[in-house]
């Protein structure tokens, strides 16, 4: 059995998470940071959206261990739930290093990581809502959507460092742009896990 025509408070739940993603990244994608003062306000904004996932998430574990029957697999409504919690986790820790290192200035390959990020989030959100209407067959085309985006921004990694190494001389410099490429590439891996997940679930149930 696969969710029923209304939504479930599962559905609902996971709806909830995956709203949150795509909000996160829209604020990523939309905000200008010119100062330290809008720095410390992306900062702030990303750990809200990183404690309401946690919130979603804490309710939804309470909801899992008193449900007697669940809608699918308690355990593929689990590892959904928390491969969406880790895009929430990454979208906040890179806030932070941007906080941390004063990056006042998006290069053009932080704005690359952010679009294709802000692509996954929107399509996990869409994902999530054909999931709630039991649409399980055409969660495929934003599965394989989420897996281009990240292939693309591994492409975008690989140029990134290739590009900072050749042009870059202060050795700090280096380290931080390094490590926040590295950490937008990993938003995009967990928004590939979430695809994953999403597969599992299509091939049990569909």
């Amino acid at each position: 059995m696969v969710f029923k025509a209304k939504k479930d408070k599962f559905s609902e739940m996971l709806s909830n998470i995956s709203e949150t993603i795509k909000e996160s990244a829209q604020f990523l994608a939309d905000h200008e940071i010119k100062n330290a003062s809008d720095l410390k306000e992306l900062s702030i904004r990303m750990k809200e959206y990183e404690t309401k996932g946690d919130s979603y998430m804490h309710e939804l574990i309470m909801e899992l261990n008193k449900a007697f029957i669940t809608p699918i697999e308690r355990e593929d409504i689990l590892q959904l739930a928390m491969s969406m919690d880790d895009v929430l986790d990454g979208l906040e820790h890179s806030a932070a290093l941007f906080d941390m290192y004063s990056i006042t200035q998006a290069d053009e390959y932080i704005q690359k990581f952010v679009n294709e990020i802000h692509a996954c989030a929107n399509e996990i959100a869409t994902a999530i809502g054909l999931l709630s209407n039991k649409k399980l067959l055409d969660i495929r085309t934003n599965a394989i959507k989420i897996k281009d985006h990240e292939s693309t921004c591994d492409d975008i990694l690989r140029h990134s460092i290739k590009h900072l190494f050749s042009r870059e001389k202060d050795p700090i410099k280096i380290i931080q742009y390094k490590e926040i490429y590295e950490n937008l590439e990993e938003i995009a891996d967990s928004c590939q896990g979430v695809a994953n997940v999403l597969e599992t679930i299509i091939m049990k149930n569909a």
